[in-house]
């Protein structure tokens, strides 16, 4: 039996999620074509065809977002709405993978949020809720995914810049995510052998997503007032894809994310929020 070759993204409703979805779906328009041209040339087409994907199962909770993914992409759209900050998504994630046995050949984790402000202007609600989407649900979604991968599988953790330091106004947020940023790490050296490839993908701020929205959206978020150098989605996801298909244990998608983490790694983090103390009032 030949499994349906899948990918899975979470977050897929928007940001980076869909952005994941529309590129993947270019490419495999791609290797369709590839393909279609090395049959016609009485080549053996299988061999140039183990890329191509099937299907691809996209998670968020905005399903009447997703449904429309799918006059936006050729490739087969299996829409599965679910908030994953309940615990009950996970059985329903659990019986669809052992149903129908995929090969799952991209994971990716876009599923996240974050808040911009004081300790005392972020909700005990919006707390939890940044903890268990940025970390319980990845890990969560990462654990009942791998068990489906094989060789040459990539799994992309959306991770943050923000995971590289310690971010005042942003606390909970950026410990969320150099939570997962370490996981990352560790789980591609557990997986080597196996040859699944993991990458943490680590932007800086993306303007064109609902992320600063939603992040300014507390009860006083004026402690970060601009943010400028700002990516776009489309290069953040071009390049983390590049970076995932190279192998590469880090992808730093721009030029700014790329200083911060080199900077990060020699410069003590008292010094280096003394310096995002002066940034974010810019």
């Amino acid at each position: 039996m030949v499994k349906k070759r899948i990918a899975i993204i979470t977050g897929a409703s928007s940001g980076l999620g869909r952005e994941f979805v529309r590129q993947l779906d270019k490419k495999m328009v791609m290797f369709r074509e590839k393909s279609a041209g090395t049959e016609n040339l009485n080549e053996n087409p299988k061999e140039k065809s183990n890329d191509i994907l099937d299907e691809m199962w996209v998670i968020a909770r905005r399903e009447e977002r997703l449904a429309k993914l799918r006059s936006q992409v050729s490739t087969a759209l299996r829409v599965i709405p679910l908030d994953l900050t309940q615990k009950k998504s996970y059985q329903t994630i659990r019986t669809l993978l052992e149903e129908e046995q995929p090969d799952v050949r991209y994971f990716i984790n876009a599923a996240g949020f974050g808040k911009i402000g004081s300790w005392k202007d972020i909700s005990i609600e919006d707390c939890d809720n940044m903890i268990d989407l940025n970390c319980r649900a990845a890990v969560n979604m990462t654990q009942l995914v791998l068990p489906f991968m094989s060789r040459g599988a990539n799994v992309l953790e959306i991770c943050s810049t923000a995971g590289f330091q310690p971010f005042p106004y942003l606390n909970v947020y950026s410990a969320s995510k150099a939570f997962l940023y370490r996981y990352s790490r560790a789980l591609r050296v557990e997986l080597f052998g196996a040859g699944i490839h993991v990458t943490a993908v680590c932007p800086y701020w993306v303007k064109d997503t609902e992320f600063i929205g939603t992040a300014q959206n507390t009860e006083n978020s004026t402690y970060i007032r601009h943010f400028p150098l700002a990516s776009h989605e489309k290069n953040v996801v071009r390049h983390a894809l590049i970076d995932a298909e190279l192998g590469l244990p880090v992808s730093t998608p721009g030029l700014v994310c790329t200083v911060h983490r080199i900077a990060a790694k020699y410069i003590p983090s008292e010094i280096m929020m003394g310096i995002w103390a002066l940034l974010r009032r810019i």
